[in-house]
């Protein structure tokens, strides 16, 4: 239950900052000096805007939990949220050029929660595992970049962080294991191929 909560999918943008600003600062260009205010701002707008509407949904009994265990009832929270995470994408490539980098990871947070509310139509898959998949292609990818034996470790760290979360929504049945591999598919597989290009092309 507690790693479901530690690393639940609207942390994990936020997550991937911090792999960019301090786990491997020569990622990006962004200054040190901006990078704590640039996180805040990334921070607000990924996790405590999106959570404080589904805190709004859930009083306006909305949706019945924060768990949206029900295939339909997650359709316009994961719209909502999208809604936010293109804000914050928009924002950044139109005001805050600062980044390539930045703004691909972004981006892609963006990109990826838009094809799950797509898939959601159809099929419930993990936001969760989503989310893992994303941060373990960033780091995947900058693996392969700037390789060194600190960031080979930091690889399986993260990717043993997907398998402990993974492994938590199967114990608390939140979804089956196709549900938790699709999951992790759609959000490594997307990403992954945006940061090969951008990183190793």
């Amino acid at each position: 239950m507690g790693v479901s909560v530690v690393f639940q999918p609207l942390l994990v943008p936020s997550l991937m900052v911090v792999t960019l600003f301090y786990i491997v600062p020569e990622a990006t260009v962004v200054p040190h000096a901006a990078k704590w205010s640039i996180l805040l701002l990334i921070c607000f707008a990924t996790f405590l805007v999106p959570l404080l509407g589904l805190l709004g949904m859930k009083f306006s009994d909305t949706i019945q939990s924060f768990h949206l265990a029900d295939q339909r009832e997650r359709l316009f929270p994961f719209a909502l949220v999208a809604v936010f995470y293109c804000m914050t994408s928009g924002f950044f490539y139109w005001k805050l050029n600062i980044d390539e980098l930045l703004i691909l990871t972004l981006s892609m947070a963006t990109f990826c929660l838009i094809a799950l509310t797509l898939v959601t139509f159809f099929w419930k898959i993990s936001a969760h595992q989503t989310a893992m998949g994303g941060w373990v292609a960033l780091v995947a990818a900058l693996s392969m970049k700037f390789y060194s034996a600190p960031m080979f470790y930091y690889l399986l760290l993260i990717i043993s962080i997907s398998g402990l979360v993974g492994t938590s929504r199967l114990y608390l049945n939140a979804h089956k294991p196709g549900e938790i591999y699709a999951g992790f598919g759609l959000g490594f597989g997307l990403s992954f191929l945006a940061y090969y290009y951008i990183l190793l092309t």
